[in-house]
């Protein structure tokens, strides 16, 4: 099972490649050298390892209803794009998935960690994203601390 943490910033090449950070890069091809990027609800972008996505498939097949099945394969599973990481250790977004994060003159995303997936963020949209849930983080700290 992966387990992602950090934020990482990587730049992007002209074709919509990243070069993996080395430990994240040693997980994915520990666990099929791909990831199977789609959209998420409130996140530009998701990436999960090829495991990982089965089990995401398998616990819909397990705990959804028939019609709740039907939905998670139209709106999620239909968007799945799977791309593979090169010998350079780099990884293309999908195009069509690349769109949903608007790359700035930087030319960079943001790759953060969160257990058992990656998101691929906008470098300003993150920070936004950051800022905007400092309140709830601070009035959860005592809690969040607790559990190290």
């Amino acid at each position: 099972m992966s387990m992602f943490a950090g934020q990482y910033y990587c730049k992007i090449d002209e074709k919509g490649r990243f070069v993996v950070p080395t430990h994240i890069r040693e997980d994915i091809e520990a666990n099929g050298n791909s990831l199977m990027f789609l959209k998420s609800q409130d996140m530009p972008v998701l990436a999960y390892t090829k495991p990982e996505w089965d089990n995401r498939l398998q616990q819909a097949k397990d705990t959804l209803d028939e019609d709740q099945r039907r939905l998670f394969m139209y709106h999620m599973v239909s968007e799945v794009t799977p791309s593979e990481m090169d010998r350079a250790g780099r990884i293309l977004i999908p195009s069509r998935l690349r769109k949903l994060i608007p790359v700035d003159d930087e030319q960079e995303v943001v790759i953060v960690g969160m257990f058992h997936r990656l998101e691929v963020w906008n470098p300003s949209e993150w920070r936004l994203y950051a800022r905007k849930n400092e309140e709830t983080y601070e009035q959860n700290l005592g809690k969040i601390q607790g559990i190290l």
